[in-house]
């Protein structure tokens, strides 16, 4: 979609702190963390959220690269948070199925809104 940033960013034409990549999915470092470690992963294709008829193949290469790029980001041994915010009633601020991975920090049990 020309209008949407995720894809603008997985396009290579808006500028990203891009952490991993593969045909499928890209992950980037948000622009307002709320951890030491706030990555995004997002399926290089535009899907509004996860109830966008997204490809089982799609699906996979996202929770396949969480690991990754928590290893990449160097909190695979210490524990991470990954949350998907599905829909405006989830506080998804970006029509562009995303997942977010949080670490860096003890995390407290509770809500957590994360767009």
């Amino acid at each position: 979609m020309d209008n949407c940033i995720f894809c603008m960013i997985a396009g290579h034409t808006l500028d990203a702190r891009v952490v991993y990549e593969d045909d499928l999915v890209l992950a980037f470092d948000d622009i307002t963390p709320q951890a030491p470690v706030h990555t995004l992963i997002i399926p290089k294709c535009h899907y509004a959220d996860m109830s966008d008829n997204v490809p089982p193949a799609v699906m996979t290469a996202l929770f396949t690269a969480v690991p990754k790029v928590a290893a990449l980001k160097g909190v695979d041994t210490t524990g991470y948070r990954v949350i998907v915010n599905n829909g405006r009633d989830a506080s998804q601020s970006v029509a562009h199925l995303h997942v977010h991975l949080l670490g860096g920090r003890s995390m407290s049990h509770g809500m957590v809104s994360f767009g």
